[in-house]
């Protein structure tokens, strides 16, 4: 059956097994005894040993290590295996106990036509856990849903369910044999094989099927409901790795599970896990905890004690799967073969009791390979065996230092096994107890020994140990690094380098990873620089064996005896039991070094080593540097629940006097009785009633305008920014975003789990007024509905999420943003997450922002915000670089567009500490530290937080008590606390407002904060300061809890809140004197007001070793502060040092009288203040010594209090919105003025606004503070999270002045995402280098506190507002000019006239005057209206810069035309390539014409797409190019007949939104086309032109040609591949748009007549074909109709109505004027919103028409447009087509829109005349039509290169007056000399020589010359 056995027992295990059978029946009480063929079957652990093999000898298996670890001179990699090889390397060894070959397995062919798919069972469902974990299974009662493992799917768990029978028991007893299960796919039941089980599921098995072997793990559901995989399968008794199936929220059973074998002696172990809900361990158990450095918890690999690698250092190791500093957790050897992440849970199996558990460890026979120990077996234990190159041995009756962890099954509950001679270590007896040390080994180089015995006082690290592996790096990295691959380091230099490093060391330092590799990495580097200089072998002679010793000990000897080397022979064990040894028998006066370096000089090995830390403070901070945030929050939890804190509590139950404390303040408060001290306005010493104090109202002097909303400068820098990535993506061409599709914005904003920060950030989308902008809600609910954008993460997210995520789908047309704010606060993943029980907030932003519907939503943006984005910007990162978007770099120094305040950030704060004050803003309390120090060598115990917290809780006290009433007690307060608290008593008591400062105390336990408040409470009630300040818990879980009276202060501070508000933020807190104790994990981007003046980070420890929690913490004191802050810092900060001569006086005295006892609350005078910090640096000296009062201890009290030390009020251009972070949180700006109502004669200046004063532990000070000459803090090298590991040791230091992009680009090469890492899973493709990532997320970077808040919400507006301008174009709004003149070209046709009457039309004159505003600069043209009249210059030309034409933003609609921008799903064929079509498939052809006007034959190109091919004619071998195809004048258009009136057609128009899909309908031959080719010339508007005309002709077929310049068509065609292209040639690349549209007439012409020909043989006649073109700009947008309304009443005028129609409309309209083709031009009028009835009151006129025109090429054959105009061509070419007695016909009724482009296109020449003088045109051509201009003088005469018509006959007709000008201009200048002698100029012009001039022109253009002569 499925769980046979192969092979043969073996006779001593036989007998074995029923002796323990025949003595379990003996004493067992049950009725049935286990039988034996059960133990022998279903007993995991089978020995193969005889009876002989049960003592093995120790010389034996010395060798076979040796042997196995050292052949080849290094370890076999193969054998290091990832957890789930090695569980199925073991079950398929101990199955099968035979040494005869397996029996190969045939798998039962499958059923026909059944599926055979790996995951899926033969009925095709699928049965893998990544598909069914969110599903609802059904299994019967007796039921187990379990995993099983298929050999095709490594990566997969199938589900099946299994009755629990046939499973073992959590020993790995009592399975049934056989097997029952169930399929959960199909649903089939009743499989009684597990054979034909595994069929069914396809496990396609190679070796016989085995429920052991292929059953893996039991299945669970998590407290999300997902289905994960839970524990192991028990199968083996007490294996190893039953220890896995344990989890975070497990304790240990409270009852001491000993051991008790035949020698009578008792071994303590750890018992096992019982299934609790509580988080902490019983103390009366021990175990092994796998805490090595910060990532050594999160690693699931099984445990195995085989040595380190011996090989050379600089050879390959293999990949790094840790990446960290605990990187050999759950590793073999260090080849470190990463391991598949695995989801553990709790076992539904029931738990073992104590006794049973005791069962593991008891001694017996040794199996092969070490495995285990029968359970029966009578040789007595020798001890616990711990494998320490990953575990961390722990007391056996202390707790572990670290509670249970999140992701950290324990892997490392380890059992005996045999231990070769001189490698193991027994850790004394009471270690810790009797030392005060708890040792703690970093693990070197070489094979760690076993440790047993008391393991629980040492603790194991391997900090250290991936420096000492060496990666092999490519070339380009070496380079990078200045190294060469020959110069890497050997170990024994490595292991010199390490004494060199921690003999330099401080005696308060500790080992940094990061420090230490840097100085690996120079080393590195001199040795490469060295050999370059020489150029000769190896720059570095290598230690040998026999220096290494006396060398190490050189370098030790300049320690002070503080780093000893030991140098052992044989094994490391010797070293490390020795130091153990003589630690254990020293006393604690003896001192003690602070590192012992063991070094085994083995002659077998080679060199191995470690470094004991048996320093107080640096075993210490190691030990507890290696748990994460979330570990020791839980070992403190763990320590005050247990009452381990009792002895320290007790201690701090008395004072420093030795009083009794609660006895002391019961004392006081009897003494004072009920009375209270005076709230405010009085000393400390006035006493008042508790009900007078409760009714003190203060007065109201604080202008907090809390609902105005201002953004700044750079935060619309930085959103427009935003919006700028935005269009990026948009424009991408990854078509991840098509803006155009959407016309409104919505938005949900998660923030972290805080009540706070939920509050504050709906405060800012209340007052930005962002939802009634983006037209979300109505300004009456929007403060109501705000709730619903801001949700945080917790419980109620999927709810909110699932909501939100429907809007998603139901408005497609709705561009969503889901802003993640604070993004890098618990990024883990969801499956991390689940396992996480206790942390509700785990799992949920990754399962928000990483889900399938996020990230396939194509209408949803998906921004990230952070401070401090470093885990954002690993190699796995979801986010592509080029996404993301950095705060602008702020440069305190530049005072451009700064405004009033600065931004005061973690960089100031460093480098404030070079600025030479004696009273720095950043603080290191070294009293505190001292007397920390000493308690911490007397608890060692305890974890160093309670004692901080307790030893601060203390200090606070007793400065309120010294203050107030015991003043003995100021010398034992330190000076920091008790200036702290004086000026957070006393600033109260200064004036009648009661305003005061703000003090945090940052305490990240819950249970110690709680603890602080309360004891602080007490303390304060008792001393009667109930009503003098507040002390607030600032717990994210809870709101706010204020006191009323002091809510009630508030109220009266900003005067305007209704009777029900509460305080919900800390800014609502401003001016509250108060003590806020923050609390929680880490810090949620909260924004404090500008009271806060001290910052308190005491307890901020070496815990925080990581860049993004130390930074943070300071981050909560970034502000935006004053100026001078930064200009002078020494005047503004340095007031403090010795008591002052002279304080400066009150605001309210108005003398300056000595003080002999200074007040040193005592308020300055803003005046007298600034005046002092306008003085030059060179005098601030002066005003260090004279500017306050200090405290006699020489620490700074309050020297600038009161205003002085204030938030800033309006952050200025550079300060976004807030003080404490402008709109981080969205502050609104508030002006600085405390005199508000005051009686002052004119305002004060604001004082000026510094920054909080920050007091940090020495760890975290000495991180943070910049050394003197160094650019940056020694934090930014730390490791910059702890959910990322760095992916090599050798890497280049990030610059200190490095930008954000450039560390973005430095973390994104150096660090990759840890297992538990929401980005983890994340598999980025190289190829796409920075645009790897989602395409439509993003990511704001920023310092804390600086505005980003404001930012995000402002690029929410920018962005609807761009997708209104989407859907919105400027165009041209000006009325016409000179329209007086033109009341005689208006048609006398009745009003609503479709079309012109050719006979009435024709009568009508033409008006010349030009009416097209952009010619208003223009000269006028002379017609008869303007004879006599003089003209004067106008206002506009006496101006010096001419006058902007006047836009207006319209709407765009379904009719538009768009340029390149424009995207949708209608137009993609017209616009690009189909998937099937190349640029290739356009054809180039030549077509040749004569041209009579230029002399010669021009040769034009054609670029035709093969999809327009049908719009010519082509030769019959399909190669040359005929002609362009015309229709017929007979042919119907859109109308026939006269078809509807204009308005009656308008009527019928359907207006569809802009944003809604235009469908077309299939149309009828020719019906719905129009039958004009047009023509649109273009010339650098290759983007920007308005060509795509598919929507404007309403999808119907047309031919449209491009018209552009040779050395423009690349462009153009990359741009517009579809469209036909007519190319100009290249003589005209120089020529404007005067040269264009005459080829363009010209080749018409010629290709009418070509098309004439070809018809005619056909039968057509000639004057049949169509003869018109249209000839458009390419910046026409929209057409419109008009009609004018009838006037209603008197009192409503009449008007004009207008409707938008497309361009097919238009075009259709006008084809269907009746006898057409007798007009020679028509066109329509500009639009214009000035138009008035009177404009329409003629449906047509017969003026100039512009821009659009449909032009008749066969009556205009001998008119021509001037190819040498750059402008004003048409109005040239419409005066001379009037002069040739052609018709020129204007439809007033439509009208064009033309769009504002700003680039390309025709630029036109500034011309500003003395005075404005009037052009007569006149044409030389016979019987042309012309002006009468008889009795008119002329002022002057232009003849440019004119013809023959031009005679002396023609000029002699006009008068000139005296003085007149006269220019020629000829080609040559013997052609000007032949015109002045054909034309007898000389008879009436004088001429001189010297006014000849020719044209400067460049060489291969010709020049023109021209002569000037004045009228005689």
């Amino acid at each position: 059956m499925g769980n046979s056995y192969a092979g043969q027992l073996k006779s001593a295990r036989f007998e074995e097994a029923l002796h323990n059978s025949i003595e379990a029946s003996l004493r067992c009480s049950s009725v049935v005894p286990r039988p034996i063929f059960s133990q022998l079957y279903l007993d995991p652990d089978q020995h193969p040993f005889s009876s002989a093999d049960v003592k093995p000898k120790v010389e034996d298996l010395d060798k076979d290590l040796v042997h196995r670890y050292t052949q080849n001179d290094s370890l076999d990699f193969a054998n290091n295996l990832t957890v789930n090889e090695m569980e199925e390397d073991e079950d398929e060894d101990e199955m099968s106990e035979s040494n005869s070959p397996p029996i190969p397995y045939s798998q039962k062919p499958a059923p026909e036509g059944s599926c055979t798919t790996d995951g899926f069972c033969q009925a095709g469902k699928d049965l893998r856990l990544v598909s069914l974990c969110m599903e609802q299974i059904d299994i019967p009662a007796g039921f187990l849903l379990v995993g099983a493992k298929s050999p095709n799917l490594p990566e997969h768990i199938l589900v099946c369910a299994v009755d629990k029978r046939f499973l073992p028991d959590d020993h790995g007893k009592n399975a049934l044999l056989g097997f029952s299960g169930n399929c959960i796919g199909c649903g089939e039941r009743g499989f009684r094989y597990f054979t034909e089980f595994s069929n069914h599921i396809n496990l396609k098995l190679t070796t016989q099927p085995k429920k052991q072997k292929h059953l893996k793990y039991y299945l669970v559901r998590t407290s999300q409901g997902v289905l994960s995989k839970g524990p192991l399968i028990c199968w083996k008794e007490c294996r190893s790795r039953q220890s896995s199936t344990t989890c975070h929220s497990i304790k240990p059973n409270s009852s001491v599970s000993t051991v008790t074998p035949e020698n009578g002696t008792t071994n303590g172990y750890k018992a096992g896990f019982t299934q609790t809900d509580s988080p902490v361990l019983s103390p009366a158990s021990s175990a092994i905890n796998l805490s090595g450095a910060q990532d050594l918890t999160r690693n699931k690999n099984i445990v195995k004690p085989l040595a380190l690698s011996l090989q050379t250092m600089g050879k390959t190791f293999g990949p790094d799967a840790a990446n960290g500093s605990g990187s050999l957790a759950g590793k073999p050897a260090p080849s470190f073969t990463p391991a598949r992440p695995g989801s553990y849970s709790l076992s539904p199996r029931p738990s073992y009791a104590a006794v049973d558990q005791a069962a593991m460890f008891t001694s017996g026979p040794p199996k092969k390979r070490h495995r285990g120990w029968c359970p029966g077996s009578p040789v007595p234990q020798p001890g616990l065996v711990v494998p320490v190159p990953t575990v961390r041995p722990l007391s056996r009756t202390e707790p572990l230092l670290s509670a249970p962890i999140p992701q950290t099954p324990l892997t490392g509950i380890l059992q005996p096994r045999p231990i070769p001679a001189g490698e193991t270590v027994i850790v004394p007896e009471n270690l810790l107890s009797n030392s005060g040390v708890r040792p703690v080994i970093l693990i070197g180089y070489g094979t760690l020994p076993y440790f047993y015995g008391n393991v629980g006082d040492i603790v194991v690290s391997p900090l250290l140990v991936n420096c000492y592996k060496i990666p092999q790096l490519e070339n380009k990295d070496l380079e990078q690094l200045g190294l060469a691959g020959s110069q890497l380091l050997s170990m024994e230099n490595l292991i010199l380098l390490t004494i060199q490093y921690l003999v330099r060391l401080g005696p308060d330092q500790i080992p940094l990873r990061e420090e230490f590799e840097q100085i690996m990495l120079k080393a590195m580097q001199e040795f490469t620089l060295r050999e370059r200089a020489l150029q000769v072998g190896p720059a570095c002679i290598p230690v040998s064996p026999g220096q290494l010793p006396w060398l190490a000990r050189l370098i030790a000897s300049v320690s002070q005896d503080l780093v000893h080397v030991m140098v052992t022979q044989n094994s490391l064990a010797e070293g490390i039991s020795e130091t153990l040894r003589i630690l254990s028998e020293m006393r604690h006066y003896q001192r003690l070094p602070d590192y012992v370096v063991a070094i085994c000089a083995s002659k077998i090995r080679g060199n191995e080593f470690c470094v004991v830390v048996l320093g107080h403070h640096q075993s210490r901070a190691l030990a507890e540097s290696m748990l994460t945030t979330s570990e020791f929050l839980k070992e403190i939890s763990y320590e005050l629940i247990t009452g381990k804190v009792s002895f320290l509590a007790s201690h701090f139950k008395t004072t420093s006097l030795g009083d009794d404390l609660d006895r002391l303040l019961e004392k006081m408060h009897q003494s004072r009785g009920d009375s209270v001290v005076t709230p405010f306005n009085g000393d400390l010493s006035e006493c008042v009633s508790p009900q007078e104090a409760a009714a003190m109202v203060p007065t109201q002097n604080l202008d907090l305008d809390n609902e105005t909303f201002q953004i700044y400068q750079p935060q619309l820098t930085v959103a427009r920014k935003l919006l700028s990535q935005v269009c990026a993506i948009a424009d991408s061409g990854s078509q991840s975003l098509d803006l155009g599709h959407f016309s409104k914005v919505d938005f949900i904003i998660i923030v972290p789990r805080s009540e706070v920060l939920v509050q504050q950030t709906l405060q800012r989308v209340r007052q930005s007024g962002v939802l009634v902008d983006l037209g979300l809600e109505e300004t009456a609910t929007a403060h109501q509905r705000a709730e619903k954008y801001v949700v945080r993460l917790d419980g109620e997210l999927q709810s909110k999420l699932e909501a939100f995520l429907r809007r998603v789908r139901q408005n497609p047309y709705t561009l969503f943003v889901l802003v993640h704010d604070h993004a890098h606060v618990e990024l883990t993943s969801v499956i991390s997450g689940s396992l996480s029980h206790g942390e509700p907030s785990h799992g949920l932003a990754d399962r928000v922002i990483n889900c399938r519907e996020v990230l396939e939503a194509f209408n949803l943006l998906v921004l990230q915000v952070s401070s401090f984005p470093y885990t954002l910007q690993t190699q796995q990162s979801r986010i592509s670089a080029s996404n993301e978007v950095h705060w602008m770099q702020l440069d305190p120094t530049e005072d451009a567009s700064c405004g009033e305040k600065l931004y005061f950030g973690l960089n100031e704060y460093s480098k404030s500490l070079q600025w030479g004050v004696t009273c720095p803003l950043l603080r290191c309390d070294e009293t505190f530290e001292k007397m920390v120090t000493t308690l911490l060598e007397r608890y060692p115990r305890l974890h160093s937080m309670v004692v901080r917290c307790y030893l601060l809780i203390q200090q606070y006290a007793q400065a309120l008590m010294a203050l107030t009433t015991v003043a003995a007690l100021r010398d034992h307060s330190t000076p920091e606390t008790l200036s702290i608290v004086d000026d957070l008593i006393s600033s109260p008591g200064k004036n009648a407002s009661g305003r005061g400062h703000m003090l945090m105390i940052r305490v990240p336990s819950v249970q110690l904060a709680v603890l602080a408040q309360e004891r602080l409470q007490e303390v304060r009630d008792q001393l009667g300061l109930q009503y003098r300040f507040e002390i607030v818990l600032g717990n994210p879980a809870s709101e706010l809890s204020i006191a009323p009276h002091f809510v009630a202060r508030l109220k009266t501070w900003r005067g305007n809140e209704l009777e029900e508000w509460v305080p919900r933020t800390y800014q609502d807190l401003e001016g509250l004197p108060c003590i806020v104790i923050l609390t929680g994990k880490d810090p949620l981007g909260e924004t404090f007001p500008r009271s806060l003046k001290y910052c308190d980070l005491r307890l901020i420890d070496s815990s925080y070793l990581t860049r993004t929690a130390l930074e943070q913490e300071v981050g909560l004191a970034c502000c935006y502060v004053s100026k001078e802050v930064l200009r002078g810092p020494t005047a503004v900060l340095d007031l403090s040092g010795k008591e002052t001569e002279r304080p400066l006086a009150s605001e309210h005295d108005l003398e300056m009288d000595r003080d002999p006892d200074p007040d040193p609350d005592r308020d300055p005078d803003p005046d007298e203040l600034l005046a002092d910090l306008e003085r030059p640096q060179s005098n601030s000296s002066a005003f260090t010594g004279t500017s306050g009062s200090v405290m006699e201890n020489g620490v700074s009290s309050s020297s600038t209090a009161g205003q002085a030390q204030r938030r800033p009020a309006s952050p200025g251009p550079q300060s976004p919105a807030s003080s404490a972070g402008p709109n981080e949180a969205g502050d609104a700006p508030r002006p600085e003025c405390d005199s508000r109502g005051s009686a002052a004669p004119g305002p004060k200046p604001p004082p000026p606004v510094l920054p909080p004063v920050v007091i940090l532990s020495r760890a975290a000070y000495r991180l943070l503070g910049a050394p003197r000459g160094a650019s940056s803090a020694l934090s930014s090298s730390l490791l910059p999270h702890a959910d990322v590991a760095w992916v090599s040791a050798l890497r280049p230091r990030p610059k200190g002045d490095a930008s954000d992009e450039e560390l973005s680009r430095y973390y994104r090469r150096w660090t990759t995402a840890r297992q538990h890492h929401a980005d983890h899973g994340h598999r980025p493709d190289a190829a796409a280098g920075a645009h790897n990532g989602h395409p439509r997320r993003l990511l704001l970077t920023g310092p804390p506190q600086v505005g980003k808040t404001g930012s995000y919400l402002q690029f929410l507006r920018i962005l609807f507002r761009m997708l209104i301008r989407l859907l919105e174009v400027d165009v041209f709004d000006e009325e016409e000019i000179n329209a007086d003149h033109s009341e005689s070209s208006l048609s006398s046709q009745a009003d609503g006239e479709p079309w012109p009457d050719l006979e009435s039309f024709s009568k009508m004159p033409f008006d010349a005057s030009v009416h097209d505003p952009k010619y208003r600069r223009m000269s006028l043209v002379y017609t008869e209206q303007l004879g006599g009249i003089k003209r004067e210059v106008s206002q506009e030309s006496k101006g010096q810069e001419p006058r902007k034409r006047e836009t207006v933003s319209m709407m765009l609609t379904q009719y538009a035309a768009y340029n390149t921008f424009h995207h949708c799903e209608q137009c993609h064929q017209y616009m690009e390539f189909t998937a099937a079509s190349q640029m290739s498939d356009s054809t180039l052809h030549a077509f040749t014409f004569s041209s009579s006007m230029l002399g010669e034959e021009v040769q034009l190109y054609f670029i035709i797409p093969k999809s327009k091919e049908s719009h010519f004619v082509f030769s019959k071998q399909g190669k040359h190019l005929e002609s362009m195809r015309l229709p017929l004048v007979s042919d119907k258009v859109g109308q026939a007949g006269r078809g509807p009136r204009p308005l009656d057609w308008v009527s019928s128009l359907t207006v569809l939104p802009p944003f809604c899909s235009i469908v077309l309908l299939p149309f009828q031959q020719n019906l719905n086309a129009v039958k004009s080719p047009i023509f649109t010339p273009s010339s650098g508007r290759h983007e920007h032109g308005l060509l795509n005309l598919f929507h404007a002709m309403e999808g119907i077929s047309h031919l449209h040609l491009l018209v552009v310049k040779e050395y423009e068509m690349p462009l153009y065609r990359k741009y517009w591949p579809n469209h036909i292209m007519l190319v100009l040639p290249g003589m005209f690349n120089n020529a404007g748009v005067g040269a264009a549209r005459f080829l363009i007439k010209e080749l018409s012409y010629h290709n009418l007549e070509l098309e004439r020909n070809r018809l005619e043989e056909l039968g057509v006649k000639r004057q049949c074909v169509w003869p018109f073109i249209v000839v458009m700009d390419d910046s026409c947008v929209l057409w419109n109709i008009h009609s004018a309304q009838e006037q209603t009443s008197q009192s409503v005028e009449a008007g004009v109505s207008s409707k938008n129609v497309s361009l097919k409309s238009v075009l259709q309209h006008i084809e269907s004027t009746p006898k057409i083709i007798h007009y020679a031009i028509l066109g329509i009028q500009k639009w214009s919103s000035k138009l008035t009835p009177q404009s329409l009151k003629a449906p047509f006129s017969r003026c100039h028409v512009h821009d659009f025109i449909l032009l008749n090429i066969d009556l205009t054959q001998n008119v021509q447009y001037d190819f040498n105009r750059y402008f004003c061509e048409d109005v040239d070419f419409n005066l001379r087509t009037n002069s040739s007695g052609l018709l020129i016909c204007r439809f007033n009724n439509f009208s064009l829109m033309k769009k504002h482009v700003q680039v390309g296109g025709q630029r036109d020449f500034i011309i500003k005349p003395k005075i404005m003088v009037a052009m007569c045109y006149v044409s030389s051509r016979p019987h042309s039509s012309n002006v009468n201009s008889e009795g008119v003088f002329f002022s002057g005469l232009l003849l440019y290169l004119c013809d023959s018509f031009v005679g002396a006959d023609l000029l002699k007709k006009f008068k000139f007056l005296k003085g007149a000008t006269l220019c020629v201009i000829c080609q040559d200048r013997s052609s000007l000399r032949q015109t002045i002698v054909r034309l007898e100029l000389e008879d009436e012009w004088q001429f001189r020589l010297r006014d000849e001039f020719q044209t400067a022109n460049s060489s291969e253009d010709k020049p023109l010359y021209f002569l000037t002569g004045r009228h005689v």
